[in-house]
């Protein structure tokens, strides 16, 4: 109430007065009830009318270790990070790699090889001849086994680490995919799962072919699972597929811990991501408590959580591949819930009802010109035709 007195009278003044500025007068009545600050502010030892007199640096070390010194000072102000670590004390905690061991090649090794290449590229008459032609083709097929050997894994994890798959799947762990998951719906379509394309749930609808390059005589399980799916937990996932102790490549001949459920992505739930883990097992191993019945109709017994299967066989296993892709409803997923699963499907989403229109009157009288077009089938018609 003082304050409003004091602008108002400093309006009326500056109006009595003929002032044109009384704003001036209302901005410092405000200025006046601000709180100094609790300690020094950064750099407030420096003159900045006199930069001159500022003592450089004079060499690169000297400026990084004053900056060390002045980063490990405590002050009175809380930073960004002080805020970030109270809300989430795991925030900046290293993550634990639980994948294979990554063995860099030799670069000497590398560039000799180039050189080699690159001499042999001009030897070949014929190459220079489609080159100058601008006939030359490219062999993507070995470009794509070229990448997956270089710098592929390293491109799949900044991708599974941009989709949270890494957050959700293996809190604080991640792994590098060193091994290629090839995932196949439809060869006539060429409906493939790659990382993080879009597919439907009719085309996810069946169990796809799988394929991977793999040593004879191992063992490897493979895991399908959806982490944003689940109707009740928002931390649980929905298992969609389990095969483990698969001999080398042949994943026909695992055995199937839970059999093949279709996508299932509630209505007006936006884009769920649908997420394959292989895993290469040390040995045979006993997956006698995660059998599902089969058909398993109940959302309940196909309630999963990855890091718990990971934890409980991780001396056994390790995560080596991955593929990813995300799905939103369509019409097949209320056949799922209603024949699948046997249950309501859920909806998350107004389902506007067709417009009403009263029933059609043979004379209509004071009615609109386009009176009829309420009352067609949506069918083409033929006009002046008999």
């Amino acid at each position: 109430m003082a304050l409003r007195t004091v602008c108002a009278a400093a309006l009326r003044t500056g109006t009595d007065l003929g002032v044109n500025n009384a704003r001036a007068f209302v901005t410092t009545a405000f200025l006046c009830k601000r709180v100094p600050p609790l300690g020094p502010m950064p750099n407030e030892e420096i003159d900045v009318k006199n930069l001159a007199s500022v003592e450089k640096y004079r060499s690169y070390n000297r400026y990084f270790r004053q900056a060390a010194e002045a980063r490990n000072k405590d002050v009175w102000w809380k930073t960004y990070r002080s805020y970030v670590e109270n809300a989430d004390p795991e925030h900046g905690a290293e993550r634990v790699d639980i994948g294979l061991p990554y063995y860099q090649p030799c670069r000497t090794k590398e560039v000799k090889k180039k050189r080699q290449v690159m001499k042999e590229n001009k030897k070949n008459v014929e190459l220079e001849r489609a080159s100058r032609l601008r006939t030359f083709k490219i062999p993507l097929d070995q470009v794509q086994e070229t990448w997956e050997k270089t710098t592929g894994p390293f491109h799949v994890k900044r991708l599974a680490d941009h989709y949270g798959v890494f957050r959700d799947l293996f809190p604080m762990a991640y792994f590098l995919p060193q091994v290629t998951l090839k995932v196949c719906y439809s060869q006539d379509n060429g409906t493939h799962v790659h990382y993080g394309n879009q597919l439907t749930p009719t085309e996810a609808a069946t169990a796809p072919q799988i394929s991977f390059n793999a040593e004879e005589g191992s063992l490897w399980t493979l895991l399908l699972t959806c982490p944003d799916e689940h109707l009740q937990d928002n931390e649980a996932e929905y298992i969609h597929w389990l095969v483990g102790n698969i001999p080398g490549s042949a994943v026909q001949a695992g055995e199937e811990l839970c059999h093949y459920l279709p996508p299932f992505p509630a209505r007006g739930t936006g884009f769920h991501r649908y997420i394959y883990v292989l895993f290469k097992q040390d040995g045979p191993i006993n997956f006698q408590e995660n059998i599902r019945p089969s058909p398993c109709q109940s959302l309940v017994q196909h309630t999963f959580k990855t890091v718990d299967l990971y934890r409980k066989y991780q001396d056994n296993m390790t995560p080596v591949g991955l593929a990813f892709f995300q799905c939103q409803w369509d019409q097949s997923v209320t056949d799922t819930f209603h024949n699948t699963l046997n249950m309501r499907e859920p909806v998350f989403e107004f389902i506007r009802p067709p417009v009403y229109h009263p029933p059609q009157v043979k004379y209509p009288h004071r009615q609109p010109l386009r009176y009829l077009d309420r009352y067609r089938d949506g069918k083409e018609h033929t006009y002046g035709i008999y």
